[in-house]
């Protein structure tokens, strides 16, 4: 089954919002299996709206359309879909009660323009809107469907998550069960390499390979009759990836990130950690701290961005500035023994780097970047030359950073006994 992407909205042709939506509802029709060979982003304009709809319904089978269902005269993508599907509006008295009891709750005055938003095609599915007032509409129109949601990330996630998927789902012979399989530590080439083999030879359950900054996602996906069948379709599959790709894998959970791999290896050891950075300015610490629960081991994050920060907060000799510079391997390792000194924390892990785009040289070009991370006896210390622009350089600095972090971990752990009876 086919599926199209419309998004609608003349702030998206223009460059003045990103489109994550459309990033959103891809990923998402992905898992449930459906193909999607065309994205079309339009703007508030009635004539080329219908256009792009009739386009789409003629060759695919759910046309999704995210945008244009507020309350203002160039919201237009409800009354346009339903002009194409031949449909005549009429008011949703539910949609009117919601709409009602939203401006009741904030204690505002309702504009009169908002009750546009509960006009409806006639014989469409109203989805509930919690999150604001705009209502999402499908329209089945004979054995198509075209689904509208509203703009704002927001309102249109959980909508689709909440009330598209269940109904997309029953429309599908069958279920779709998909398993994601976590990389990280290994580039998406040789990835590809290892497992050539398990791809020229798929057929129920495929793979599908997703590179991300410093990750490769793996995503096992097997159709079946129901869940139990599907499930017994993955087992193997995913065992033997796990059984190529080790510990490099962190994670076979979709909801996990690799900052929430190392959390649970730091809660589960009881291990304390602490954080020192120069390039990074605190990006490495925050995406710890964003793991809820964290506050129990994380002892402290600096941000030593000057050499006189470095020398001060976690006492980097004056001597190695000078001799081998900010950016060097022997600061980075005096950076993380300073800080271990300093906060007795179990684990400790440091950057420093040139983020650019200037400060660099010959010697050191932007995007040389140098991290050390301790833990116990473990001592590793990393060289990197990293590609990008500055943003680029300090959000691989810090996916590079998580990974070397999980590595020593892994190694501190295995060579103790934290968790053992």
């Amino acid at each position: 089954m086919t599926v199209e992407l419309i998004s609608v909205g003349t702030e998206i042709l223009l460059g003045n919002i990103v489109n994550t939506n459309a990033a959103f509802l891809s990923c998402e029709c992905a898992k449930l299996g459906l193909s999607c060979y065309y994205q079309t982003v339009v703007g508030d304009n009635a004539e080329r709206l219908a256009l792009v709809l009739k386009t789409a319904l003629e060759r695919s089978d759910i046309v999704i359309l995210g945008g244009g269902l507020g309350p203002t005269q160039d919201d237009l993508t409800k009354e346009i879909a339903a002009k194409v599907c031949g449909k005549e509006m009429h008011l949703d008295e539910d949609a009117k009660k919601h709409i009602e009891d939203y401006f009741a709750r904030k204690g505002k005055v309702i504009p009169d323009n908002n009750w546009k938003q509960a006009m409806i095609p006639a014989d469409s599915v109203v989805l509930h809107n919690p999150n604001g007032t705009a209502p999402g509409v499908i329209i089945e129109y004979g054995e198509k469907r075209v689904i509208l949601l509203p703009g704002p990330p927001n309102e249109l996630k959980p909508m689709f998550l909440d009330q598209v998927v269940p109904y997309i789902r029953d429309m599908l012979p069958g279920i779709i069960l998909s398993k994601t399989v976590k990389i990280c530590g290994i580039g998406e080439s040789r990835v590809e390499e290892m497992i050539e083999d398990m791809i020229n030879a798929q057929t129920n359950p495929t793979i599908a390979t997703y590179a991300k900054t410093a990750e490769v996602h793996l995503r096992v996906t097997a159709k079946a009759d129901d869940e139990a069948q599907a499930k017994k379709l993955l087992k193997p599959v995913v065992k033997e990836l796990k059984n190529r790709f080790g510990t490099t894998i962190y994670t076979t959970d979709e909801a996990v990130t690799l900052e929430m791999a190392i959390a649970e290896l730091l809660l589960a050891n009881n291990l304390t950690i602490s954080t020192v950075e120069s390039c990074t300015g605190g990006l490495l610490a925050g995406r710890i701290i964003n793991v809820p629960g964290i506050s129990d081991v994380f002892k402290t994050g600096f941000i030593t961005y000057s050499n006189k920060a470095k020398r001060k907060l976690v006492g980097v000799k004056k001597s190695s500035l000078e001799k081998y510079g900010a950016v060097s391997r022997q600061v980075a390792e005096e950076m993380a023994v300073g800080l271990k000194d300093f906060t007795k924390a179990d684990v400790v892990i440091s950057t420093t780097g040139i983020a650019g785009p200037d400060g660099g040289t010959k010697e050191k070009p932007v995007g040389l970047v140098y991290m050390c991370c301790m833990a116990g006896n473990v001592k590793v210390t990393r060289e990197l030359n990293l590609n990008g622009n500055r943003a680029k350089v300090r959000e691989s600095a810090v996916a590079n950073a998580l990974i070397l972090l999980r590595e020593c971990l892994l190694e501190y752990v295995s060579e103790n006994t934290f968790g053992k009876e």
